[in-house]
């Protein structure tokens, strides 16, 4: 699930309303007007480690920062996607402004280090679910090798699932969910439930190169409680992906996007990305929303709910330019839908960004419930 072909780093986005009347207000929850929501900065370098494949959640009053990969300079660790894999859990009461370590990487008495994992809220707990590490091990090469690296990647995949209240004191609920170990899932709260659907494991051979081939999933889980999985369906009817987004809506999941490979050379598709739909309420019976948005197939995207629609933005993109294959070719657009069927395009500049380098993807983004009266209670 790694991408280090440009060295792109997540970071935590917050939508944030423009200033307005009360009546504007009104107005704008019958039918909010997004192209006049404007982004805010509220910390330009925050204290944790540039990472991406990392997650936040909102839990009370506090948002918690976890987990993600930093890649290493490959001139130092000549390793295809080497990277620092963190384990550590920050903290921050103001709204991201400023963030305190509240447990550290080596910390053995939670979840081992972790990217491209999910974390979900239910109730009192926040949950960590699956997600894979990194290692670094030596080839077995050739008696007489010609051309062998010394040192290959080999990540593990993880099928565990840990829950806290606080962020310091985790209880590991299962070693073993059921769904096998895995990258890149996606994971929802819909109906008082924890979904847990799609994924892959091994990486791409774009980043590692060659053998074993990557394994995509396109199965639904659910629990109650973290500790006990029962799988809803095998196969759901959309194809077999990573790194889709799931949002609950109205009484339905909805399932957005995903990729399928990493470069045109992993498979017939080029890109091999999805800008398909799909919504359930069960997790058992899909239907499709649309095959095909208007919007720019993507993974690596977040999509969140906010004033009753689906806001989609971010996201990777390959360069359509064969003498430069690795220009930033980030997708520019923010688009909005009521029913993941219409789409609306609502800006080119996502967090003000001046350009396709300064698109971020696999980072985090949620929707802080009641902003204002959350910023007016830390302000007394």
């Amino acid at each position: 699930m790694k991408r280090s072909l440009i060295a792109t780093f997540a970071v935590i986005i917050f939508l944030a309303a423009a200033a307005s009347s009360r009546a504007e207000d009104t107005k704008r929850w019958n039918a909010p007007d997004f192209s006049t929501y404007e982004w805010t900065l509220k910390n330009p370098s925050a204290r944790w480690e540039p990472r991406a494949g990392l997650q936040v959640v909102q839990l009370g009053k506090r948002l918690y920062l976890m987990g993600g990969r930093t890649p290493l300079d490959p001139a130092e660790v000549p390793v295809p996607g080497a990277s620092d894999i963190w384990g550590d859990v920050w903290a921050s009461d103001d709204l991201g402004e400023s963030w305190e370590p509240i447990l550290f990487t080596d910390d053995e008495d939670h979840w081992p280090a972790r990217a491209y994992f999910q974390a979900v809220t239910r109730g009192r707990h926040m949950y960590v679910l699956g997600g894979q590490n990194f290692n670094i091990v030596e080839n077995e090469c050739p008696p007489f090798p010609s051309d062998c690296p010394e040192l290959v990647p080999s990540s593990e995949f993880f099928s565990d699932v840990w829950r806290s209240r606080d962020g310091v004191n985790w209880r590991r609920m299962t070693e073993d969910a059921g769904w096998a170990g895995r990258a890149g899932l996606s994971a929802v709260v819909h109906r008082g439930a924890i979904y847990v659907m799609g994924g892959s494991f091994n990486d791409d051979s774009s980043i590692v190169g060659g053998q074993p081939e990557r394994v995509y999933f396109n199965d639904v889980w659910k629990s109650y409680n973290g500790a006990r999985w029962f799988r809803v369906t095998e196969e759901a009817e959309w194809a077999p992906r990573a790194g889709a987004i799931v949002v609950s809506k109205h009484g339905y999941m909805y399932l957005i996007g995903g990729e399928d490979g990493f470069t045109c050379d992993s498979g017939d598709r080029c890109p091999p990305y999805y800008n398909d739909v799909w919504r359930s309420r069960n997790g058992k019976h899909w239907e499709p929303v649309t095959e095909a948005a208007p919007w720019p197939a993507r993974p690596g995207h977040q999509a969140v709910v906010a004033s009753n629609r689906i806001v989609l933005f971010g996201g990777f993109g390959l360069s359509s330019d064969p003498s430069d294959p690795f220009a930033p070719s980030n997708p520019m657009d923010v688009w909005v839908s009521k029913n993941g069927a219409d789409w609306e395009q609502v800006s080119d500049a996502p967090w003000n960004a001046n350009g396709p380098e300064d698109i971020k993807y696999d980072f985090d983004a949620l929707v802080v419930k009641n902003p204002k009266r959350w910023w007016q209670q830390q302000r007394k």
